[in-house]
């Protein structure tokens, strides 16, 4: 609500009979208005608005639309992140079309319908922050601090601040979550973040290694342990000493391993394959596994004491259907990486990709949306990456306008019940820290309350 209440809006439209109808309807945005493409760019280099709502039919030919084209080439060449609205007449969907393959954001058609105008301009402006978020993200985090850990939403900073936390520790930790969440970044983040920094994360993983041979790749082994053990090698453990060893699907380890692992936990020594001598290690110790632990205990797969010896603190990750608006941010950021990648011009997420993004319940999660993206940054024609280049299914008419409404119904149930708690159920101090009227608090509380029907 505070972000809608100082976004600009700039109206470039010559008649002023709507300019005042348009003013009116959308008083809750800083609206400017502009009657010519020299006004427009004018208004543009000093104000900088986010979002521009255009009419095609501009002087010194209001009559026709090419005038309209070239304020939006220049609008964009100014401003490439503004979001052009573009309104056109019902005759004129191919205008409309041409538009948003220049890189317009969306259009909408006269008679302008205000609800459908406002919903699409308030869509506007959310992409818009996420992409300011993203690149905020992408550009001012420090180096060092959870590095490609992209996400803003409640679930996924919470995990953050919590590896921030324990990174500096020494603490054992074990990383939950579906395959494709990201257990392998924040495994690196723990150790980016802590003072074994400066040594090496050597990692390995569990499910990838044959069982005959993943034993000397953990301990190493010695000359003519076996056949074709030509020379004395140190283990993926030993070459951690002094970093940090990541046991990646560490619930697929063979059961005969999973008690030599324990002993070294316990006495963190290691012994290679084939040898006599033991080896002090000092190393920190970070396992992941998208598997049910407790139920690999029950099947008696899975060691419980290794596993509290592995869980001393365990992070479970969210998956990206529970992220929010995390997967567009995610989307935005791949998108840009892949472009530069591939040598070509930066894309952007069309409307219907944005939207199917959010409304996919990607199984997959980020490793599934960054193929995705890539195979479309590669695939794409024009400026925009739309739904069918993500081979995701395209959103029916309107089906874009119901998630914005449960986002907002569910951001101010989230609010309000933080406020309530913080003030302890005080309906008058609730409302102040929301900075909201008491009758304003109690109408959401009872929309919060009451089932919503379409």
């Amino acid at each position: 609500m505070s972000s809608k209440e100082t976004t600009r809006l700039l109206v470039v439209e010559d008649d002023p009979g709507l300019q005042r109808q348009l003013k009116w309807a959308l008083d809750d945005f800083e609206v400017e208005c502009a009657a010519t493409r020299q006004e427009a760019v004018a208004a543009m280099r000093r104000l900088e608005p986010p979002i521009v709502l255009q009419d095609l039919g501009l002087p010194p030919d209001p009559d026709g639309v090419e005038e309209g084209f070239a304020t939006i080439s220049e609008l964009l060449h100014l401003a490439p992140a503004t979001k052009i609205i573009v309104v056109t007449g019902r005759e004129s969907r191919e205008h409309a079309l041409r538009a948003i393959r220049m890189g317009a954001y969306d259009f909408c058609q006269k008679p302008v319908d205000m609800p459908v105008l406002a919903l699409i301009i308030d869509r506007a402006r959310r992409i818009h922050e996420l992409e300011i978020e993203n690149r905020r993200l992408a550009e001012s985090r420090p180096a060092h601090a959870l590095d490609g850990v992209i996400g803003s939403s409640e679930p996924m900073m919470k995990v953050c601040r919590l590896v921030q936390k324990l990174a500096p520790t020494q603490a054992t930790v074990l990383l939950l979550g579906e395959s494709g969440t990201g257990k392998e970044l924040l495994a690196q983040a723990l150790h980016g973040l802590s003072a074994r920094a400066a040594r090496p994360i050597i990692a390995i993983n569990c499910a990838a290694i044959p069982e005959n041979l993943l034993e000397s790749e953990l301990f190493g082994y010695e000359r003519g342990a076996f056949t074709g053990a030509v020379k004395q090698t140190r283990g993926k453990i030993e070459t951690a000493d002094g970093g940090t060893f990541f046991l990646d699907e560490i619930g697929d380890m063979p059961l005969a391993l999973q008690a030599k692992l324990l002993r070294f936990l316990q006495e963190r020594v290691i012994e290679r394959v084939g040898g006599r001598e033991l080896i002090p290690v000092d190393v920190r110790i970070i396992a992941a596994t998208h598997c049910d632990l407790q139920a690999a205990i029950a099947a008696k797969t899975f060691r419980e004491d290794l596993y509290y010896r592995i869980s001393e603190v365990a992070v479970t990750i969210p998956p990206l259907r529970a992220r929010g608006a995390d997967a567009v941010l995610i989307a935005n950021y791949l998108l840009q990486s892949a472009c530069r990648r591939q040598g070509r011009p930066l894309l952007k997420l069309a409307p219907d990709a944005a939207v199917a993004i959010e409304q996919y319940g990607w199984p997959g999660n980020v490793r599934e949306l960054e193929n995705r993206v890539n195979a479309a940054a590669i695939m794409a024609e024009g400026k925009l990456v739309t739904a069918e280049d993500l081979a995701l299914e395209k959103p029916a008419d309107g089906a874009d306008i119901l998630p914005l409404r449960e986002v907002r119904q569910r951001a101010e149930r989230d609010a309000v019940r933080r406020a309530m708690a913080l003030t302890g159920g005080n309906v008058s101090k609730a409302a102040e820290l929301l900075g909201v009227t008491r009758p304003t608090l109690y109408d959401i509380i009872e929309r919060s309350a009451t089932p919503q029907h379409d």
